[in-house]
C-alpha cells in the first residue's frame, strides 16, 4: 500500500490558499487517492509523489473561474478529478459527478461519505445519458477525450445556458481548431484559452472555457 505524499513547504502554502479551513480535508482525500485509489486502479502508482501538484492542486484553482453557488457536472469523475477537488474548495457549489464505471462510482461515493460532502452526488451513467438528469450551469471534465468529442459530451448538460471548463494542456489551441464544426453546431458563443492557478502555482492549469448563451463568468 502507497503512503500519502508528504506536503512540501512550498505546495503546502499553495493548498492553504487554495483549500483554506478545509486542507484537512483535502489531505484526507490525497491519502484515499494514494491507497485505495491506487489499489482499485483509478491511479498509478508513479502519481504518488505528483498527487497534490499535478493533480489535486492542478484541479482545484479552476474553482476560480466558477461563480459562487452554482450547480456543476464533472464528466468522467473517475478518482475526483476535478469534480472532489472542486467540491474541497468551494462548499457553495452543487457537483454532480458523472461516471459510468461501477468501480469507480463506489470508490467516489465512498469517500464522499468519508469526507462528509454534502453536496456532492454521484450519477453512474455515460455523460449524453445524464441530460435528462442533470441542468449545470457549469461543466467541467480532465483527460476525457478531445474538444471536439468532449464538447459533444458536455455542452448538452448546460441544456443552452452556462460554460464548458475543460482542463487541457499544450495541446489546446490545436484542440480548439479541430472542434471548430462541433462548436459551431452547438452555438457556442465564445471559446477563449485561460490559466488557473498563477497566483499559487509554479505551473498554472491550462483550461479552455466554452461559453453558451452568453452567460457572464468568472474570471
Amino acid at each position: 500500500m502507497s503512503e500519502s505524499p508528504e506536503l512540501t513547504s512550498e505546495v503546502e502554502q499553495a493548498a492553504r490558499a487554495v483549500f483554506g479551513d478545509r486542507l484537512a480535508l483535502a489531505e484526507r482525500y490525497v491519502e484515499h487517492l494514494a491507497t485505495s485509489g491506487i489499489e482499485r486502479g483509478l491511479i498509478g502508482p508513479r502519481e504518488v509523489p505528483r498527487l497534490w501538484d499535478r493533480h489535486v492542486l492542478n484541479c482545484a484553482v479552476v474553482a476560480e473561474l466558477i461563480d459562487d453557488g452554482v450547480h456543476l457536472a464533472d464528466v468522467g469523475s473517475g478518482a475526483g478529478l476535478p469534480g472532489l477537488c472542486l467540491a474541497l474548495a468551494r462548499p457553495d457549489l452543487q457537483i454532480t459527478l458523472i461516471e459510468p464505471l461501477e468501480r469507480r462510482v463506489i470508490w467516489l461515493e465512498e469517500v464522499i461519505a468519508d469526507l462528509g460532502l454534502s453536496g456532492v452526488r454521484v450519477l453512474r451513467m455515460r455523460a449524453e445519458q445524464a441530460v435528462s438528469e442533470v441542468d449545470a450551469q457549469v461543466v467541467t471534465a480532465r483527460a476525457v477525450s478531445a474538444l471536439d468529442k468532449l464538447a459533444a459530451l458536455t455542452i448538452p448538460l448546460l441544456h443552452g445556458k452556462g460554460q464548458v471548463l475543460a482542463i487541457k494542456g499544450r495541446s489546446a489551441q490545436e484542440e480548439i481548431d479541430k472542434a471548430q464544426k462541433v462548436l459551431r453546431k452547438f452555438k457556442v458563443s465564445q471559446t477563449e484559452i485561460l490559466t488557473a492557478g498563477a497566483e499559487v502555482l509554479t505551473a498554472p492549469t491550462t483550461v479552455v472555457r466554452i461559453r453558451v448563451g452568453g452567460s457572464l463568468p468568472v474570471g
